[in-house]
């Protein structure tokens, strides 16, 4: 039930929900309304006083437009709207006072401060500040905190607007923030002097409206005029977060968040935001080859003609689709392999996903399902790090009333879950109950790929799948690589899956760094980073990583999503599809493509839903037979969340992050 009122804001008559507060009827009315403390994904706290509003026929004062709501207004005299107006000579005066309150203790830093030319303060105090201080005492400063690797403060700058504290209390699901303190003496700290222990603290930096808080690793290293910003997609995890790359020259110099309310909202794991640093180290920039047991130094076309001559002569031949592949890459390494008469396996990690069946391998909820959730199911998943955006997106459903249950390792998850058991009985005792009487509830069924990469996983996804379908429930297969729902869209997959690859005496890995390849196959590898995946090739083909060419990805929701180039490749590297054209032309039979576009247009005739960028297409329920469940623990499929591609065991904040987990698991309680 919608409560619509008529309110007129500076002479605009619009009708609009009486829940609104008046911040978000005046963006209704396209006004833009100064402020610090509101962000529209974080509770009200109405403490910095900039977006104050006159309100007619009210009390004789400003009033603060984002605490209160439109519904608290009273109608004129004559029963006409209530009125609003945000350019009265009361609130320009009220606004140039609030400014002026606020850079009283505010350092003049501006030349050094990393916010400089982004900064919410200085944007705001040019159009509604005075252009002079009356006051000349001291200013007060304030020491800085240690709140770990990622986030520098310099809290002389805060002005106490308290969205951090926010944050990290009411999205993030952490209680290390707070303020203390009152009047002159109030400033933001954390509790004990802890670093921040979170997989999304780096969502902070973009929250802080003045240089409070700002990004560690990329201190001092640029200015936003001088970068270079592309909009495109993550790949550090199967969410499909939307991002901004922003590049000097061709060196990314940071990632940032752009808001898109069906994957990420406004907010990007740590991994993801600071991984940056591991595009530069560790890469493939020429090919190679292996003589003598030693790998040299070659030309593209030498290299290229060694593989083609090992693929010519094999007996059997396989192909591996890696985590960060994009589908261009995985269709063309199909087309050729299998023209070769081989077979391509992009399940690396084992799970028993089948091809062909969308409904299985993708389920029927859009992430968006979470957030109209009452009943939450989580199988054989840790979404705090195999997804953690997606488990603040838990966090919120749970913090509006959503129960949510687990059958699998207990982990803190940042909200209350009902632990049912850790193995495979509690799975089917939950399977062999009556949920008839859950039909009426929304529900989404969460399994990730720790429940599906035992022998036994297909057996799971059946049992899920008659559950869910009994309950009612909508299901989400959680992926922990972006690659892997569009090589599966593609086909690239063999009955026998791994079992195949591993009797293949000439195996191409497509950027598959986390498999291990037995000794004896010949190993052509395609990728970007000098990873596990290199030290075992006979022949390296430097390619792109994921900034530094156009590639279609498809989330684990199914979501068709376009990456674009942000840089370009160092060295001789090349952009993967095209080095799978280039060597096709070398073994005789060419790939039907000469360019993206063309390829493009061979992809979407084949596999029609992928031209539906940024849209999930609904998938036909099919459910699988319940097999026979085993007797094994459900398992995490990830052990480290840092260190999960060759991308991030590349970068130097990511390893130590990684450390500082590790030494934080051990470290004994006091009580202990």
């Amino acid at each position: 039930m919608s409560d619509l009122r008529k309110i007129n804001i500076d002479g605009i008559e619009l009708e609009v929900d009486g829940a609104m507060t008046l911040i978000q009827a005046c963006e209704q009315a396209g006004i833009e309304v100064p402020r610090f403390c509101y962000h529209e994904r974080l509770s009200i706290a109405g403490n910095c006083r900039m977006c104050l509003v006159e309100v007619v026929g009210g009390p004789p004062k400003p009033a603060a437009s984002c605490a209160m709501q439109v519904r608290d207004l009273r109608p004129g005299k004559d029963g006409e709207p209530p009125q609003v107006k945000t350019n009265s000579p009361m609130v320009k005066k009220a606004r140039e006072g609030v400014m002026e309150f606020l850079l009283i203790n505010h350092p003049l830093d501006c030349p050094i401060c990393d916010q400089g030319g982004e900064c919410d303060l200085q944007d705001q105090a040019m159009a509604y500040g005075a252009d002079f201080s009356r006051y000349r005492e001291a200013k007060r400063a304030v020491d800085d905190l240690d709140l770990g690797p990622l986030v520098e403060t310099h809290m002389t700058r805060c002005i106490s607007c308290t969205r951090c504290v926010r944050f990290t209390t009411e999205v993030a699901g952490i209680t290390q923030m707070g303020q203390t303190g009152r009047g002159e003496d109030a400033e933001i700290t954390s509790y004990l002097n802890q670093t921040l222990d979170s997989e999304l603290q780096g969502n902070i930096i973009d929250l802080c409206p003045v240089g409070a808080l700002v990004s560690k690793p990329y201190a001092f290293t640029a200015r936003p005029w001088e970068l270079t910003k592309t909009e495109t997609i993550d790949v550090m995890d199967a969410l499909g977060s939307s991002i901004r790359v922003d590049t000097k020259g061709r060196e990314v110099m940071r990632i940032l968040p752009r808001n898109h309310d069906g994957t990420n909202e406004e907010w990007i794991s740590d991994k993801t935001r600071f991984v940056w640093d591991g595009l530069r180290r560790q890469r493939l920039d020429r090919p190679y080859v292996r003589e003598n047991d030693k790998l040299r130094p070659a030309t593209w076309p030498e290299a290229l003609e060694k593989a083609a001559g090992a693929i010519k002569v094999a007996k059997s031949l396989a192909g591996i689709v890696g985590d960060l592949a994009p589908v261009e890459a995985a269709y063309s390494l199909k087309q050729m392999v299998e023209g070769q008469g081989g077979v391509v396996e992009c399940r690396t990690d084992g799970a028993k996903l089948p091809a062909g069946n969308r409904s299985a391998y993708v389920g029927t909820a859009s992430i968006e399902d979470i957030d109209e959730a009452e009943m939450i199911l989580l199988i054989g998943t840790n979404p705090r790090i195999e997804a953690p955006v997606l488990n603040a997106r838990i966090r919120k459903a749970w913090a509006a009333g959503a129960k949510v249950a687990r059958v699998g390792t207990p982990a803190d998850l940042t909200y209350e879950v009902s632990d049912i058991g850790t193995d495979r009985g509690a799975l089917q005792r939950l399977a062999d109950m009556d949920h008839s009487d859950k039909q009426d509830q929304r529900g989404v069924v969460i399994v990730g790929q720790g429940a599906l990469t035992e022998a036994d996983g297909a057996a799971v996804l059946g049992t899920v799948m008659r559950m869910a379908e009994a309950a009612g429930a909508k299901l989400l297969i959680l992926h922990t690589a972006a690659s892997r729902v569009g090589a599966l869209d593609v086909g690239a997959v063999t009955e026998r899956g791994m079992e195949a690859v591993a009797e293949a005496d000439v195996i191409y890995n497509l950027g598959a760094d986390e498999v291990e390849i037995a000794p004896g196959a010949f190993v052509i590898y395609q990728g970007s980073h000098g990873d596990r995946g290199a030290h075992r090739a006979d022949v390296i083909l430097p390619a792109a990583a994921w900034t530094e060419e156009h590639g279609l990805f498809v989330n684990t929701e199914g979501r068709p999503q376009l990456a674009l180039r942000a840089g370009f490749a160092p060295g001789e590297a090349k952009e993967n599809w095209a080095i799978l054209r280039a060597l096709s032309a070398e073994l005789g039979a060419t790939l039907p493509w000469d360019s993206l576009a063309q390829l493009r247009q061979a992809l979407v005739k084949d596999v029609p839903h992928l031209k539906k960028v940024d849209q999930v297409p609904e998938n036909d329920w099919q459910p699988l037979e319940a097999g026979t469940l085993g007797e094994a623990s459900f398992r995490t499929a990830i052990a480290d969340f840092y260190l999960t591609n060759p991308i991030a065991r590349a970068s130097e904040v990511m390893a130590d992050l990684s450390r500082r987990a590790k030494a934080r698991a051990a470290a004994p309680l006091a009580a202990e």
